[in-house]
């Protein structure tokens, strides 16, 4: 019993570090903006943990290490299912493992916490908002609204790469509505924007 404390310890103290999780994210993953994508649902979980009275911590790396196989391992045969093989080598709780799992729909596993479903619900639209910045004359997110993101999410020949639907069903299964999870989104990410690397040029950023 004992040695089974012990291990439950170590699995929570594990899913709490985060230079651990980021080592572990840049082991596997080189490519920029997938590492600042990893950053930016980070942001949003630690946001929502708040929110839902989930541990920032620990929500924060679910965030951080969900797509980190992505790079090396990017098919539905391959994605999530070899980086949950890794983590639990590395020694990560099942409820972690099974967030990250539940945030690809092709592995069938229903999101029934508040962190699968907020993991899934920002990984979508922490790209769109991105993307939006990006394209914005500031390059800055704080020139991002929910009506400028809405709009772009009309536009199909805009970041092709996002799934709206997922960005609806995603709010859906949180229970708010779609702009309040877009505003709130939105906030997180601003709160990281220099981490981002989208504070862009402020001086252009619309007043």
């Amino acid at each position: 019993m004992t040695q089974d404390i012990n291990v439950q310890d170590q699995q929570t103290d594990i899913a709490k570090d985060r230079p651990r999780a980021y080592r572990l994210l840049t082991a596997y993953t080189q490519n920029k903006s997938l590492i600042k994508h990893a950053l930016a649902v980070e942001a949003a979980m630690r946001a929502y943990a708040t929110k839902f009275g989930g541990d920032a911590q620990e929500w924060g790396i679910i965030g951080l290490l969900h797509d980190f196989d992505y790079e090396k391992y990017p098919t539905p045969a391959e994605h999530t299912i070899v980086g949950a093989k890794i983590l639990r080598e590395q020694g990560y709780p099942e409820h972690v493992i099974r967030a990250i799992c539940a945030h690809a729909d092709y592995n069938e596993i229903t999101r029934d916490t508040w962190a699968e479903k907020a993991l899934f619900a920002s990984d979508e639209l922490s790209g769109l908002i991105t993307a939006v910045a990006l394209v914005r004359p500031s390059k800055s997110i704080m020139d991002v609204d929910v009506a400028s993101v809405k709009k772009k999410m009309k536009d199909k020949a805009f970041a092709k790469g996002v799934n709206r639907e997922d960005v609806r069903k995603g709010a859906e299964e949180l229970g708010v509505p779609l702009e309040e999870h877009i505003a709130f989104v939105i906030e997180a990410l601003k709160a990281r924007a220099e981490d981002l690397e989208l504070l862009g040029n402020q001086d252009a950023v619309t007043r």
